[in-house]
Formats: structure tokens, C-alpha cells, sequence
């Protein structure tokens, strides 16, 4: 990813020079574990470690593999130049490439995976501290993007911290059926290499031997990880478009910070615009992009294709470089979102009670009056609102047939707001806990 969207830790997995890294500690540990079986000297398994230290030269690995077309051969040779041929000359001993390659790309992934879910805490905390701030601020709640009836802000945080807790569930999830390696050989049949190599690799590289991995790792796991941050995104995306639609000049119930110095327009001076959660609508759609692809490399020639290899060069680092960013960067917006309750109670107040129809309607029921005659009669008089600017409990208190079923103390306790926010407490223990 370009730098704008990019955060040095998780650039920092992805870059070359930890990729060789991981690639040595793969190779310098397998040949520890074929020392233990006797299978190489136990010298040569310790030479290969003279290169701890060593700075992975890229310039020249790139320089090798101009010519060999072949990465880890180029890295392997690179290896040898460092601690010597002699002393080499048993690294990879039994192995192919995608041993190397596939228990790196999972160490990767369980890295990056592992940022991620720090990124998650840090929004699950600026919900939660946002939803109990707003617990009590009413605002009208919207179906079809009209009014519908009274909710709170709170709430809209609540069920926006609830999604993201589950999301949170997922990565985890994710994170650790990515978690396998595989040092299984050519078609992974051990033939060449003792399974026991394998579960010493897995254990130094923090991951669980792949039961069967043909010679490759199965990549529905990869596809079952990609569609995990492909889910997380959509949900970025959910609240990224719920603060746009607030933000909106003839709603604005709240709006993105706006800092000191900040401009809005080139062209004009008076705006606002809510930059950071239009960008955010971007980049979700960036990690979905990578969704389908990763369902397209489960399905492999035979033991082993690398039409998964070019997907994934560019789908591992992008997805996980862009979700950290806009995990981040939606923290920060939760973190510092303007809310505007006087607002909110205006737009609920702007067409005069129309709101609080429901609540009629079932008292007419409850009164007697048939719901098809229940529904006439609200509907008569919430129209005058609409077309005609009226007050809805006024409208009520004048029909005949309403006061008929209903008196005027029983018609006026209908528009008692209160009545809708009764069991914020009850929601708010079911997702916070009590």
C-alpha cells in the first residue's frame, strides 16, 4: 500500500528484509531438528546460526534470482556466500520451496493478525465509552432514511461496539486457523524429511503442524482469514456511513472533528466535509477486493500450483496494511466525534409528535377499535402532518372517532418519550455485561 493509508508496524511485516528473516529462522531451525535425528552433523546445523546476526543482503538476493529466477534459491545462495558452502551445504535438506513460503506467509499472517486485534480493543474501548457517554441522548431512529421512531445515541454505539466485538471473534478465529506450518516436502508426503522437523519448526515458529498439506498449505484457511478482514471492513464501513449520513447539512446530529487550521473546500470556505469516513468507505472496499481472489486460490492443480503465489503477494500485505490503517484511523473518528443532542431532539421534533404513531395505533387496538380502523384513523391524521404541517396530538384530540376510544390524558401519555428509552439499561446490559 502507498504511504498515506500505511502504518509502520504492520509495513514493517511485509517488508523483505523480514521475510528473509523468517525464511533463515525456518531453514536454521529445520536443520537443527534433522541434527537431533542424525540425519546432518551437528556442526553444520550450528554454522548455519553464524548468520543471527547477519543483515540479509536484498540488493544482492535480487542480484541471484536475475538470474536463477528463483527466490529461495537466490536467498539459499546468499546464505551460503555468508556462512560458507561447506557449512551450508545441508540446509533445505529434504524441503521444498513452499515449505519455506507457506510457513512464512502463515508466521505473516499471524503477525499481522495479531495487530489487528490490538487495533480492535483500542475501537472496542472508544465505543464503549462513547455509547454510555450518549446512553441517554435521544435521537429518532430512521428506517429507509426516514423517521421511524426514538432511540438513543448511545445505542447507535452499542450495536456499532457489538458488531465489532464479534468481529473481534472472528479474527480471532482467523488468526488461529491461519496458524500452521508446513515442512512436508515435495507433494508433502515426508519422504525426504522426518515429520518430527516439522513440529520443531511449528514450535519455534509459533504455529501447529498442518495435519496434510500436500505441498502447500490448504488454502481455504487462507480464504476463510481473507474473508474474516473482508467482513471487519463491511463493518468499518457500516459506521463510516452512519457518521456521513449525521454529518449531512440538514442533519447534522454529528460530525467528524474539525481542527484548528483544518480546510474544507478549495473552492469554498464555509465547508465541512466528512473527509475521514468517506475514506474510510474507500478502503473497506480496498480489503473486500481481495475476498474474491483469496476464494479463487482454493482450488489447486494436483498437489501444488503457484497461481495462488501472485494473489497473494500483493493481497497479504495490502489488506492487512489498509485494515490496520482504517481500524486506526475509525478509532480516532469514534474517538473524537462531535455529537450535537440539541440537534438530535430538533429532528425528532420536526414533524410535531408524527413519531410517536405506533403508540396510538395499538391503543386504539387495546381500546377495542379493530386494527384496520386503528391504522385508518392514525394514518388520517398523520398525513395532515406531512401535507400540511399540523401537530399530530392536536390532530388526534380533534377527531371524534380517536376520542372516542381514547381520552385526552390517555391520547397525551402516548407522546411521553420516555416510554421508548425504558429498556436502554436491559440492551446495554446484554452487550456490555452487567
Amino acid at each position: 500500500m502507498i504511504p498515506r493509508y500505511s502504518r509502520p508496524d504492520m509495513v514493517a511485516i511485509w517488508s523483505p528484509e523480514t521475510k528473509f528473516r523468517i525464511w533463515y529462522e525456518i531453514e536454521a531451525h529445520a536443520c537443527d531438528a534433522q541434527a537431533e535425528l542424525g540425519v546432518i552433523p551437528k556442526e553444520n546445523a550450528a554454522a548455519v546460526w553464524k548468520a543471527k546476526d547477519v543483515d540479509f543482503n536484498v540488493a544482492r538476493i535480487d542480484e541471484i534470482e536475475a538470474v536463477t529466477k528463483h527466490d529461495v534459491i537466490a536467498f539459499l545462495t546468499h546464505l551460503a556466500e555468508i556462512i560458507g558452502n561447506d557449512e551450508a551445504r545441508f540446509v533445505h535438506q529434504g524441503m521444498t520451496s513452499s515449505d519455506v513460503l507457506d510457513t512464512t506467509f502463515n508466521v505473516q499472517l499471524v503477525r499481522a493478525a495479531d495487530i489487528l486485534l490490538a487495533d480492535m480493543d483500542k475501537l472496542l474501548d472508544a465505543l464503549k465509552r462513547r455509547a454510555f457517554e450518549h446512553k441517554d441522548t435521544v435521537r429518532i431512529g430512521r428506517s429507509h432514511g426516514i423517521h421511524a421512531e426514538p432511540t438513543t445515541m448511545g445505542l447507535t454505539f452499542a450495536r456499532f461496539y457489538a458488531e465489532m466485538d464479534r468481529n473481534k471473534t472472528r479474527l480471532q478465529v482467523a488468526r488461529d486457523e491461519i496458524a500452521t506450518g508446513a515442512i512436508s516436502g515435495a507433494v508433502g508426503t515426508f519422504a525426504n524429511i522426518d515429520p518430527a522437523v516439522e513440529e520443531h519448526v511449528c514450535a519455534k515458529m509459533g504455529l501447529k503442524p498442518e495435519p496434510i498439506s500436500t505441498q502447500v498449505i490448504p488454502r481455504d484457511r487462507h480464504a476463510a482469514f481473507f474473508a474474516a478482514l473482508g467482513v471487519v471492513a463491511s463493518s468499518i464501513e457500516n459506521v463510516a456511513t452512519e457518521i456521513r449520513h449525521m454529518q449531512r447539512t440538514e442533519v447534522l446530529e454529528a460530525e467528524e472533528f474539525f481542527s484548528k487550521g483544518q480546510k474544507g473546500s478549495s473552492a469554498m470556505p464555509h465547508k465541512r466535509n466528512p473527509v475521514l469516513t468517506e475514506n474510510l468507505t474507500g478502503l473497506a472496499r480496498l480489503v473486500r477486493m481481495a475476498v474474491v481472489p483469496a476464494m479463487e486460490n482454493v482450488a489447486l492443480w494436483h498437489e501444488r500450483d503457484i497461481s495462488h503465489s501472485s494473489v497473494e503477494r500483493n493481497i497479504g500485505p495490502d489488506t492487512t496494511v489498509t485494515l490496520d490503517f482504517a481500524l486506526s484511523r475509525l478509532t480516532t473518528v469514534i474517538d473524537k466525534l462531535v455529537v450535537y443532542p440539541d440537534n438530535m431532539l430538533a429532528n425528532m421534533n420536526k414533524f410535531r409528535g408524527l413519531v410517536m404513531s405506533q403508540r396510538v395505533l395499538l391503543a386504539l387496538t387495546q381500546a377495542g377499535v379493530s386494527r384496520e380502523d386503528a391504522y385508518r384513523l392514525v394514518q388520517r391524521n398523520a398525513m395532515k402532518v406531512w401535507e400540511e404541517g399540523k401537530d399530530f396530538k392536536t390532530e388526534l384530540l380533534g377527531d371524534a372517532e380517536v376520542t372516542a376510544a381514547l381520552s385526552p390524558a390517555e391520547i397525551e401519555e402516548k407522546f411521553d418519550l420516555g416510554y421508548h428509552t425504558k429498556h436502554v439499561d436491559t440492551i446495554f446490559a446484554r452487550v456490555f455485561g452487567s
